[in-house]
């Protein structure tokens, strides 16, 4: 075992430069909670350049001057983490973050950190990335697997975890092939929800009823995103998680209803507050632009997203040294 180790160290090439782009991703989707996700055309780009030792970090975009600019980055930590679970050592680097989506807000900002930090771990170490390993090492860092399969697989997935009920369980995903044209629409606000606070509204304990119903709602979700788009808005009904987490986004709960109303397949994205709409047509770029057109301008103080469907998840690009 030791050789075969040694043996591919050996083979590693170093490099003089990675570059990574990571996608935003939508995850639950309505009834598929801690399970489905979704990558998005919105994408964070990081640049790591090996150097001596120590790490500079420089952010521009969507966290500027709000997060750390050391060890403790999130892709920092990333990298190390990946880096010692491929058995290779890169002692300095200088990380270039250029950040698009939104912190805090329910796109998968953190788990683009985390798959992208994995990723350039990859070529640092002189590797292809390795998917299926990368959702779980991405899974031990961030808890669930549901954001971090979509930013590693691309497309639309779905995750779930092996060998423990807990955060220990290993992440597994898999990826399907959406339905073509389809499409989605994310309506960000101000302010921010953290994670821990809105999964700590969450009940310890549903009924059977709720369970049954989003169950069978799951599975449809999967037939609608997937082939059957015209099932989308019943397909998205929930009764696990949204309406519980009411009090800390009431407006997102307002708009979801609004927009649900209308006949859109409204949901909170992730762990809020943003909302996302799904839709498409048979046609690709007609469904798009017909989509998009029949969605509302945003509340005051929100940002409107027109996206599309990532169908790759994270890309990396490396220099070779020599």
């Amino acid at each position: 075992m030791d050789s075969n180790m040694d043996e591919a160290k050996a083979g590693r090439r170093p490099c003089d430069q990675v570059r990574v782009r990571v996608p935003a991703t939508s995850a639950n989707l309505g009834p598929g909670f801690d399970a489905f996700g979704l990558a998005l055309t919105l994408y964070d780009d990081m640049v790591v350049t090996p150097c001596g030792s120590g790490v500079t970090v420089q952010v521009t975009g969507c966290g500027e001057g709000e997060v750390a600019l050391d060890e403790t980055h999130l892709v920092v930590r990333s990298i190390r983490a990946g880096l010692e679970a491929l058995g290779a050592s890169v002692p300095g680097f200088t990380l270039r973050c250029e950040n698009r989506i939104p912190h805090g807000r329910g796109l998968g900002s953190s788990s683009a950190a985390i798959v992208g930090g994995l990723a350039a771990a990859y070529a640092l170490a002189g590797e292809p990335v390795d998917r299926e390993r990368l959702v779980v090492l991405a899974n031990e860092l961030e808890g669930h697997p549901d954001n971090v399969a979509a930013a590693a697989l691309g497309g639309f997935t779905i995750a779930w975890t092996e060998g423990a009920e807990s955060i220990q369980g290993r992440g597994r995903a898999i990826r399907l092939e959406p339905a073509e044209g389809l499409a989605a629409v994310a309506y960000v606000p101000d302010n921010r929800v953290l994670t821990k606070e809105a999964r700590g509204l969450l009940p310890g304990v549903v009924s059977h009823t709720d369970a049954a119903a989003n169950a069978g709602k799951a599975a449809l979700l999967v037939a609608a995103m997937t082939g059957r788009p015209e099932l989308l808005l019943t397909a998205t009904e929930d009764r696990l998680h949204q309406e519980y987490r009411e009090p800390v986004m009431p407006e997102s709960l307002a708009l979801v209803h609004k927009l649900r109303g209308s006949g859109l397949a409204a949901m909170v994205s992730g762990a809020g507050p943003t909302v996302a709409v799904l839709g498409g047509h048979a046609s690709k770029s007609a469904g798009q632009s017909t989509f998009f057109g029949g969605t509302p301008e945003p509340p005051d103080g929100w940002t409107k997203y027109e996206l599309g469907i990532d169908p790759v998840g994270v890309q990396v690009w490396s220099m070779e040294a020599g």
